[in-house]
Protein backbone atom coordinates (compact mmCIF):
# COMPACT_ATOMS: atom_id res chain seq x y z
CA UNK A 1 0.00 0.00 0.00
CA UNK A 2 1.40 3.26 -1.31
CA UNK A 3 2.56 5.27 2.21
CA UNK A 4 1.03 8.87 1.51
CA UNK A 5 2.48 10.50 4.29
CA UNK A 6 4.58 13.87 4.34
CA UNK A 7 6.43 15.52 6.66
CA UNK A 8 4.61 18.83 6.76
CA UNK A 9 2.48 21.78 5.69
CA UNK A 10 5.48 22.66 3.54
CA UNK A 11 6.37 20.02 1.79
CA UNK A 12 2.62 19.47 0.85
CA UNK A 13 2.16 22.38 -0.69
CA UNK A 14 5.46 22.73 -2.16
CA UNK A 15 4.67 21.83 -5.90
CA UNK A 16 1.57 24.39 -6.72
CA UNK A 17 2.63 26.42 -8.81
CA UNK A 18 1.50 30.35 -9.33
CA UNK A 19 -1.66 30.27 -11.53
CA UNK A 20 -2.72 27.53 -9.80
CA UNK A 21 -6.82 26.76 -9.06
CA UNK A 22 -7.24 25.47 -5.81
CA UNK A 23 -9.97 24.23 -3.73
CA UNK A 24 -10.20 24.87 0.07
CA UNK A 25 -12.06 22.95 2.16
CA UNK A 26 -14.05 24.46 5.77
CA UNK A 27 -17.14 26.26 6.08
CA UNK A 28 -16.68 29.77 7.49
CA UNK A 29 -13.32 29.12 9.89
CA UNK A 30 -14.88 25.60 11.05
CA UNK A 31 -12.46 22.53 8.91
CA UNK A 32 -10.36 24.95 6.85
CA UNK A 33 -6.96 23.68 6.34
CA UNK A 34 -4.61 25.82 8.32
CA UNK A 35 -1.57 24.82 8.23
CA UNK A 36 -1.73 24.41 4.47
CA UNK A 37 -2.47 28.04 3.80
CA UNK A 38 -0.02 29.36 5.97
CA UNK A 39 2.37 26.99 4.07
CA UNK A 40 1.10 28.81 0.89
CA UNK A 41 1.68 32.51 2.67
CA UNK A 42 4.99 31.20 3.07
CA UNK A 43 6.29 30.48 -0.32
CA UNK A 44 4.65 33.69 -2.17
CA UNK A 45 2.92 31.35 -4.26
CA UNK A 46 0.85 33.78 -6.28
CA UNK A 47 -2.18 34.97 -9.07
CA UNK A 48 -4.20 31.96 -7.47
CA UNK A 49 -7.68 31.00 -8.25
CA UNK A 50 -9.88 29.76 -4.93
CA UNK A 51 -12.11 27.91 -5.03
CA UNK A 52 -13.96 27.99 -1.23
CA UNK A 53 -17.53 28.15 0.33
CA UNK A 54 -16.21 31.99 1.70
CA UNK A 55 -12.77 34.09 1.96
CA UNK A 56 -12.35 33.63 5.62
CA UNK A 57 -11.79 36.41 7.93
CA UNK A 58 -8.88 39.57 7.56
CA UNK A 59 -6.04 37.80 9.54
CA UNK A 60 -7.27 34.13 9.61
CA UNK A 61 -7.62 31.65 6.67
CA UNK A 62 -8.11 32.38 3.04
CA UNK A 63 -7.93 36.12 4.58
CA UNK A 64 -4.04 35.51 5.16
CA UNK A 65 -3.46 35.43 1.22
CA UNK A 66 -5.73 38.26 0.56
CA UNK A 67 -3.76 40.01 2.38
CA UNK A 68 -0.42 38.89 0.87
CA UNK A 69 -2.56 39.75 -2.61
CA UNK A 70 -1.34 36.06 -3.76
CA UNK A 71 -5.33 35.33 -5.12
CA UNK A 72 -6.19 36.84 -8.73
CA UNK A 73 -9.93 35.14 -8.65
CA UNK A 74 -12.24 34.00 -5.98
CA UNK A 75 -15.17 31.82 -6.69
CA UNK A 76 -17.16 31.90 -3.08
CA UNK A 77 -20.76 31.76 -2.51
CA UNK A 78 -20.14 33.74 0.86
CA UNK A 79 -17.55 36.94 1.80
CA UNK A 80 -19.46 39.00 4.18
CA UNK A 81 -16.22 38.53 7.01
CA UNK A 82 -13.56 39.93 5.27
CA UNK A 83 -12.88 43.90 5.12
CA UNK A 84 -9.66 42.96 2.17
CA UNK A 85 -11.59 41.08 0.21
CA UNK A 86 -14.12 43.92 0.09
CA UNK A 87 -11.43 46.36 -0.55
CA UNK A 88 -10.07 44.46 -3.18
CA UNK A 89 -13.49 43.73 -4.87
CA UNK A 90 -14.02 47.63 -5.35
CA UNK A 91 -11.03 48.71 -6.48
CA UNK A 92 -10.91 45.96 -8.83
CA UNK A 93 -8.30 44.32 -7.40
CA UNK A 94 -9.59 40.82 -7.09
CA UNK A 95 -11.77 39.16 -9.70
CA UNK A 96 -14.70 37.60 -8.01
CA UNK A 97 -17.31 34.63 -9.00
CA UNK A 98 -20.19 34.90 -6.60
CA UNK A 99 -22.72 31.14 -6.94
CA UNK A 100 -25.33 30.18 -5.12
CA UNK A 101 -24.06 28.04 -2.32
CA UNK A 102 -25.70 24.77 -3.40
CA UNK A 103 -24.34 25.10 -7.01
CA UNK A 104 -20.91 25.73 -5.37
CA UNK A 105 -21.59 22.54 -3.78
CA UNK A 106 -22.56 20.55 -6.50
CA UNK A 107 -19.75 22.06 -9.42
CA UNK A 108 -17.55 20.24 -6.40
CA UNK A 109 -19.48 17.01 -6.42
CA UNK A 110 -19.70 16.78 -9.99
CA UNK A 111 -16.48 17.29 -10.41
CA UNK A 112 -15.29 14.09 -7.97
CA UNK A 113 -17.86 12.14 -9.74
CA UNK A 114 -16.96 13.08 -14.02
CA UNK A 115 -19.52 15.15 -14.33
CA UNK A 116 -18.72 18.02 -15.83
CA UNK A 117 -22.38 19.99 -16.42
CA UNK A 118 -25.66 19.74 -14.64
CA UNK A 119 -28.69 21.66 -14.98
CA UNK A 120 -30.01 23.96 -11.74
CA UNK A 121 -32.71 26.19 -11.11
CA UNK A 122 -30.97 28.51 -8.66
CA UNK A 123 -30.06 31.83 -10.09
CA UNK A 124 -32.44 32.33 -13.06
CA UNK A 125 -33.36 35.50 -13.50
CA UNK A 126 -30.45 36.71 -11.97
CA UNK A 127 -27.21 38.41 -12.92
CA UNK A 128 -25.68 34.70 -12.75
CA UNK A 129 -27.69 33.63 -15.19
CA UNK A 130 -26.07 35.86 -18.21
CA UNK A 131 -24.06 34.07 -20.82
CA UNK A 132 -25.46 30.39 -19.99
CA UNK A 133 -27.58 28.16 -21.46
CA UNK A 134 -30.78 28.06 -20.12
CA UNK A 135 -33.46 24.98 -20.98
CA UNK A 136 -36.97 23.98 -19.76
CA UNK A 137 -37.77 21.02 -17.76
CA UNK A 138 -41.21 20.12 -17.03
CA UNK A 139 -42.34 24.36 -17.03
CA UNK A 140 -39.66 25.80 -14.91
CA UNK A 141 -36.01 27.09 -16.41
CA UNK A 142 -32.79 25.71 -15.47
CA UNK A 143 -29.31 26.94 -15.68
CA UNK A 144 -26.72 25.22 -17.55
CA UNK A 145 -23.74 24.92 -14.84
CA UNK A 146 -20.13 23.46 -15.34
CA UNK A 147 -18.18 21.25 -12.63
CA UNK A 148 -15.09 22.64 -11.71
CA UNK A 149 -11.49 22.04 -12.73
CA UNK A 150 -9.25 22.03 -9.91
CA UNK A 151 -5.49 21.66 -10.06
CA UNK A 152 -5.19 21.56 -6.27
CA UNK A 153 -7.96 20.52 -3.58
CA UNK A 154 -7.06 21.17 -0.13
CA UNK A 155 -8.98 19.52 2.92
CA UNK A 156 -8.90 19.27 6.93
CA UNK A 157 -9.67 16.18 8.70
CA UNK A 158 -9.81 15.07 12.29
CA UNK A 159 -8.37 11.64 11.82
CA UNK A 160 -6.49 10.05 8.53
CA UNK A 161 -4.11 7.01 8.51
CA UNK A 162 -0.93 6.39 5.81
CA UNK A 163 -3.13 5.23 2.87
CA UNK A 164 -4.93 8.57 2.84
CA UNK A 165 -8.31 7.30 4.23
CA UNK A 166 -10.33 10.39 6.28
CA UNK A 167 -12.72 11.01 9.01
CA UNK A 168 -14.33 14.57 9.55
CA UNK A 169 -15.74 15.38 13.37
CA UNK A 170 -18.97 17.30 13.33
CA UNK A 171 -19.42 20.71 11.04
CA UNK A 172 -16.52 19.85 9.54
CA UNK A 173 -17.44 17.08 7.53
CA UNK A 174 -19.22 20.02 4.96
CA UNK A 175 -16.82 21.19 1.51
CA UNK A 176 -13.81 18.87 3.18
CA UNK A 177 -15.40 15.61 1.36
CA UNK A 178 -16.97 16.64 -1.65
CA UNK A 179 -13.63 18.85 -2.45
CA UNK A 180 -11.55 15.82 -1.65
CA UNK A 181 -12.88 13.95 -4.67
CA UNK A 182 -12.44 16.68 -6.92
CA UNK A 183 -9.29 18.12 -7.28
CA UNK A 184 -6.57 16.39 -9.17
CA UNK A 185 -4.19 16.74 -6.54
CA UNK A 186 -5.53 16.28 -3.10
CA UNK A 187 -3.94 17.49 0.27
CA UNK A 188 -5.06 16.69 3.86
CA UNK A 189 -4.13 18.08 6.77
CA UNK A 190 -5.30 15.72 9.84
CA UNK A 191 -5.52 16.28 14.07
CA UNK A 192 -4.23 13.26 14.24
CA UNK A 193 -2.57 10.63 11.78
CA UNK A 194 -2.05 7.12 12.83
CA UNK A 195 -1.28 4.04 11.30
CA UNK A 196 -3.05 1.76 7.94
CA UNK A 197 -5.66 0.10 9.92
CA UNK A 198 -6.73 1.57 13.09
CA UNK A 199 -9.56 3.21 11.68
CA UNK A 200 -12.78 1.62 11.60
CA UNK A 201 -13.92 0.83 7.82
CA UNK A 202 -17.07 1.61 8.80
CA UNK A 203 -16.93 5.33 9.86
CA UNK A 204 -14.28 6.52 6.84
CA UNK A 205 -15.55 9.32 5.18
CA UNK A 206 -13.26 9.77 2.37
CA UNK A 207 -11.25 6.59 0.78
CA UNK A 208 -7.60 6.99 0.56
CA UNK A 209 -8.11 6.63 -3.55
CA UNK A 210 -9.00 10.18 -3.35
CA UNK A 211 -5.93 11.38 -1.43
CA UNK A 212 -2.17 11.83 -2.88
CA UNK A 213 -0.43 13.89 0.48
CA UNK A 214 -1.52 13.78 3.90
CA UNK A 215 0.38 14.99 7.22
CA UNK A 216 -0.48 15.65 10.61
CA UNK A 217 -1.12 19.37 11.27
CA UNK A 218 -0.39 21.14 14.43
CA UNK A 219 -1.31 24.59 16.83
CA UNK A 220 -4.84 24.33 15.13
CA UNK A 221 -6.62 27.65 16.35
CA UNK A 222 -10.46 26.72 15.81
CA UNK A 223 -11.82 30.06 15.92
CA UNK A 224 -15.51 31.02 16.01
CA UNK A 225 -16.52 33.20 12.89
CA UNK A 226 -19.44 34.99 15.57
CA UNK A 227 -19.68 34.22 18.70
CA UNK A 228 -23.88 34.53 20.27
CA UNK A 229 -23.81 34.27 24.25
CA UNK A 230 -27.03 35.15 26.53
CA UNK A 231 -26.81 38.37 28.62
CA UNK A 232 -25.08 37.28 32.34
CA UNK A 233 -23.71 34.04 30.25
Amino acid sequence: MINKVVNNAKEAVKDIHDGATIMLGGFGLCGIPENSISALVSNGVKNLTCISNNAGVDDFGIGLLLQKKQVKKMISSYVGENNEFERQLLTGELDVELIPQGTLAERCRAAGAGIPAFYTPAGFGTEISDDKEIRIFNGKNYLLEKSFNADFSIIKAWKGDSAGNLIYKGTARNFNPIMAAAGKITIAEVEELVPVGDLDPNFIHTPGIYVQKIFQGINYEKRIEQKTIRDGA
